[in-house]
């Protein structure tokens, strides 16, 4: 039920505007389908910190099917994942699993989710491109 209440980008220039104009918070992009099982899950989990966030953080969602502008540049392959960035750079974050790009899998725990958006946000307000998620997911994924 969350990606009915968090915003939709609905092009490729909405989600380019997104990113683009956003100077002070971090930009944060669910890429998936709204009726994926994932999907749902960790957009309940968005909408549930988006508030707690707002300050630091705008979380949006993007439909791959409705946008599928961005599948082959970001390789979005996977039924969700969730990318980030700040001030139009594309943010990175070790989780252990291999892909720094990405994340791509489900944080069902929103104190997690929180502490990753950030940690992520205070790298970037210093000009890293790469951090350390706070959490390692190496053995949690399959």
């Amino acid at each position: 039920m969350g990606s009915v209440f968090l915003p939709h980008l609905r092009t490729g220039w909405h989600v380019d505007q997104a990113i683009v104009t956003e100077q002070e918070r971090l930009v944060v992009i669910r890429f998936g389908r709204d009726w994926d099982k994932d999907c749902m899950l960790m957009d309940e989990v968005l909408y549930s910190i988006a508030e707690k966030v707002k300050n630091f953080a705008a979380i949006y969602i993007c439909d791959i099917d409705e946008v599928p502008d961005f599948n082959e540049m970001y390789e979005l392959y996977d039924p969700m994942t969730v990318m980030f960035f700040y001030r139009n750079k594309h943010m990175m974050c070790d989780f252990g699993t291999g892909n720094n790009n990405k994340m791509n899998f489900v944080v069902e725990d929103k104190q997690e989710m929180i502490d990753i958006l950030e940690t992520i946000f205070r790298g970037a307000r210093k000009n890293k491109g790469l951090v350390v998620s706070p959490y390692d997911y190496s053995s949690k994924r399959i």
